[in-house]
This record gives structure tokens, sequence and C-alpha cells, in this order.
């Protein structure tokens, strides 16, 4: 088990280290000049004192070699410095720490509702006995995930805010600020959870140790819960990372639509202003997040299905067993 956090771990520092580098790259590669948008900020095309433009490009090491500045930026990472914006002058940490709350907020309830709405959804196709009303739940998830995100938060927009009024259409804090973002972000999410655990549900139903439990006397309901909801649920943890991924590059669009301020609105005009060290701080904090996830619901796999870790100690098992039959031919042979 240390063996594998460990490689595990050194993996997940790999995809750190990949992460920033492609994004410095990427970034570089682009043909504008982040110090002339930031000094250009108000738009208005006058021209602008290359005296200034050079003292910028100075301050930022922006003046130096590409590996230059690759190799500072990668060590002072390292320590945990992220550097300085170049559109506002404000340091990385604090524009992240800033914009991360208002984002948490989004996503905690943007998962309760994907997680009550999409197991919901997958309980109700599985357990429901009619074809005609099985096959309309289990087409929902279909539906939920090729909808727009931004159709779907115009929509919620244009029905809960300006026909109803009730609720804030941009700019809102607090439950009630916060409510139409999380729906627009938690249907696609749910749609996901519940088209993987329908699935899920549906081929562990047919395994023998169902009809055994069933022919016990148990209910539908509770051998569902009891027997089937654990090891079908194990393809479902499987995507929690892409879910993550889905669930940071949504809030990009919805923060957008509704006007909060937040991780994604700020992604939005960093990559706009080509921010190099603000879209670097983004790019660790979502990686890292990423692959803090994927490790935890590896750990998490041989809690919901032990047949896993069996499978798991079978395999070690053999694998000794063919190093040590290995190892007693050399040494016959060698005799």
């Amino acid at each position: 088990m240390a063996r594998y956090v460990v490689v595990r771990v050194l993996q997940a520092i790999w995809v750190l280290w990949a992460a920033f580098t492609i994004s410095f790259v990427v970034l570089y590669l682009l043909p504008a000049d982040p110090v002339s948008i930031a000094a250009d900020g108000a738009g208005a095309g006058t021209p602008i004192d290359k005296a200034a433009i050079a003292e910028l490009q100075a301050r930022y090491g922006l003046d130096r070699p590409l590996w230059e500045q690759y190799w500072t930026a990668l060590t002072h990472a390292l320590t945990g410095d992220l550097g300085h914006s170049i559109a506002t002058g404000q340091r990385v940490t604090s524009a992240l720490g800033d914009a991360l709350p208002n984002t948490l907020e989004l996503t905690g309830l943007t998962l309760l509702f994907a997680v009550l709405g999409g197991v919901g959804l997958a309980f109700a196709a599985t357990y429901v006995r009619r074809p005609w009303l099985r096959d309309v739940l289990g087409s929902l998830p279909s539906l939920g995930v090729s909808v727009p995100t931004f159709w779907t938060g115009l929509l919620l927009l244009q029905l809960f805010s300006f026909h109803w009024r009730l609720a804030p259409a941009f700019g809102g804090h607090g439950l009630e600020g916060t409510v139409l973002p999380a729906l627009t972000l938690a249907i696609p999410i749910g749609a996901v959870l519940a088209q993987v655990l329908a699935t899920g549900l549906a081929s562990t139903w047919r395994q023998p140790f169902v009809d055994v439990a069933l022919a016990k006397g148990g209910s539908r309901g509770w051998v569902l819960r009891r027997h089937v909801l654990r090891p079908a649920s194990v393809p479902t943890f499987t995507i929690a990372g892409v879910l993550v991924g889905n669930m940071l590059a949504g809030s990009v669009v919805v923060e957008t639509v509704f006007a909060r301020q937040g991780v994604g609105r700020l992604t939005q005009t960093s990559v706009l202003a080509q921010d190099i060290p603000v879209v670097q701080g983004i790019v660790l904090l979502t990686s890292t997040v990423f692959v803090t996830v994927n490790l935890a619901v590896d750990l998490l796999y041989p809690l919901l299905d032990p047949r896993i870790a069996g499978r798991s100690r079978g395999a070690a098992t053999d694998s000794e067993t063919t190093d040590t039959s290995d190892a007693t031919e050399e040494a016959v042979v060698h005799a």
C-alpha cells in the first residue's frame, strides 16, 4: 500500500510539472505581449511609451531568455511564490484567495444538486418496473449532457430572474444568488452521474448474488441499497476526476453568464489579458485539485468493493510466487 501511495504521489508531481510547463509554453507562444495589453488596459489604442514598456518587461523578467524565465517561475512556484499579476500588480496567491471562496460556494452547492439529482434519477430508472417509464427516465441523462451550459443558464435567468423575479440576475451573493448558477452547472454533471450509475446498477442487478438476496425475502429497495449500490458505484467514483474538471471548466461559463466573481471569471480575464503568472497559478490550483481527487478515489476503491483489494493481493501474491520460482530456477541453473 505504501509503495502504491508513493507511486501515485510521484505521478501527481509529474502531472503538476507537466501542466505548469505546458501552460508556460502555450502562453509564451501567443503573439500578443502581456505588458502591452496591461499598459493599454483602457483599450484607447493610443501610442504607448516604449521606455515604460521596457521598464515593465524588466520588472516582470520578460526581457530575459525564455529558459531563464521558465526556471525562475518554476523554482519560485516550488516555494509557494507564484509571482505578481501583470495586469493588476496583485500577488497571484492573493488574487486566488479572493476568488476562491465564491467558487467553493458555487461548487459545493453544485455537487449537492448533482449528487442528489443524479443518484435519485439513477435509482428511479433502475427501481421502476414499467418499461416505458424506465426508458423515459433513462433518456434524461443524455438530454442533460447534450444541452449547452450557457443555454441552460440563459434559460434559467429568463425564467427565474426576469419573468418570475425569484432570484437576482447578476452578481448575486449568498444562497439566493448561488442557486441558479449551481443548478446550471449541476445539470450536466448530475446527468453524467446518473448515466454511469444507472448503467452500473443495471449491470450489478443481473449478478447471481442479487437473486440470492431476493430469494431470501429481501425487497427490491432493500437489495438495491444494501447489496447493489456499493459495487455499482465504483464506475461512478472512477469519473470523479473528469467531473471535477468539467465543474472547473464549466465555472468559467457560468460565472461569466451570471457575472459572478470567482476562479472561473478570473481565468477568463487572465487568459484574455495573457496574464501569465495568474494563469499558471490557476493551472496549478486546478491540477492539484484534480490529482488529489483522483488519489482519494483510488484509495476508496477497496472500501467500496472488497473484491478489488482481493484482486490486488492476489496479483501481488502471484508476482511474488513468480519471482520466487524464477530465483529458484536461476539458482539451479548456476549450480
